[in-house]
């Protein structure tokens, strides 16, 4: 188990504004054949899972709902 100091420094880096140059080169960076089979799987359970836009929306609604509750609870502010 991680000591505290190092979840600390796990939570600074998973949290921290990327820059503009750091989110192209994540976006852009070639997929492996074994990412995008894994990115086409996900997508086609995901429709399946929520076959209509109405329950596509309402599954967005109840996950941000979640994630800003998550926030709140854990006092983490990271829109900027």
């Amino acid at each position: 188990m991680a000591n505290a100091s190092e979840h600390l420094k796990v939570v600074a880096l998973a949290e921290r504004t990327l820059s503009k140059e750091e989110l192209d080169a994540y976006v852009n960076a070639p997929k492996t054949d074994e990412e995008r089979q894994e990115i086409l799987e996900l997508h086609a359970w995901f429709v399946r899972r929520y076959p209509t836009v109405l329950e596509r929306f309402a599954y967005n609604r109840r996950a941000h709902r979640r994630w800003q509750q998550l926030r709140q609870r854990t006092g983490s502010d990271n829109t900027k």
